[in-house]
């Protein structure tokens, strides 16, 4: 018989994580909901940062049709995905000291906001930083990582801990170490990750989680529309007015 298409192999490996996560965390994704619609009704701000490239995950819940216009993306420069040259320094920053410190003083985050740090591993420094400092600042932390790195690599932080370990919920996106689900006879190295796709859909998960949570306790949910259909930039428009102190990526 033959194997089936790689491409074939790759839907089958994300849709058996997505449907392990689902099973799995759905009581940790009902607490990250929570407390992000308990943010979003106390007038709080609420930020995603991402390391590496766990940086598209957190992009795609910030100004983004169907979602929450009150998420703001809070960024590292260099250390956010691969926007610097060359790209590895952005992976040899996530291992400096003192950069999580400095981004949280020099932004707006403040006690009782709310940040999502996302990072695959969780065991570089500047996650494990980010998601320590934010909660010693009174702000909450909901984790998005894979908790299986954590029992089968070293953490790169001085004190050995991991982001999980400095969160009030962790969302474990059931990732293997190494991110490749495929293997072929002829290539020496696995390949196709799946992280960005199970990770986003958590993300999601959290956010329309969120708006039902608003809107049964009778609160309307800042959610954007598309500005590619009528009325849409205009909606967003009135949303952002009503949320001016929580919508913070549209100031200069």
């Amino acid at each position: 018989m033959s194997p089936l298409p790689l491409a074939d192999q790759f839907f089958d490996a994300a849709q058996r994580l997505l449907a392990r996560v689902r099973e799995e965390e759905g009581e940790a994704v009902a607490r990250a909901g929570a407390l992000l619609a308990d943010t979003v009704a106390a007038g709080g701000r609420v930020f995603a940062y991402g390391a590496g490239h766990s940086a598209l995950p957190a992009q795609d819940v910030v100004y983004r049709a169907g979602g929450l216009a009150v998420v703001n993306l809070l960024s590292v420069p260099g250390a956010s995905g691969v926007d610097v040259q060359p790209a590895p320094l952005s992976s040899a920053l996530e291992r400096v000291g003192g950069l999580a410190r400095a981004t949280l003083a020099t932004s707006p985050a403040r006690a009782g906001d709310l940040l999502f740090v996302i990072s695959l591993s969780g065991r570089n420094v500047l996650p494990v930083e980010m998601a320590s400092q934010a909660r010693a600042l009174g702000l909450r932390v909901v984790g998005v990582t894979s908790v299986r790195y954590a029992a089968e690599t070293t953490s790169q932080a001085a004190d050995g801990t991991f982001l999980k370990d400095h969160c009030d919920v962790v969302l474990d996106n059931k990732i293997a170490p190494g991110d490749a689900e495929l293997t072929h006879p002829a290539v020496a190295a696995p390949f196709g990750p799946a992280s960005t796709v199970v990770t986003s859909a958590l993300m999601q998960a959290v956010v329309a989680t969120a708006a039902g949570e608003l809107a049964d306790r009778g609160l309307e949910p800042p959610l954007l529309r598309s500005g590619n259909i009528d009325g849409g930039t205009e909606w967003n428009q009135r949303v952002c007015e009503r949320h001016a102190d929580q919508v913070l990526w549209q100031r200069r």
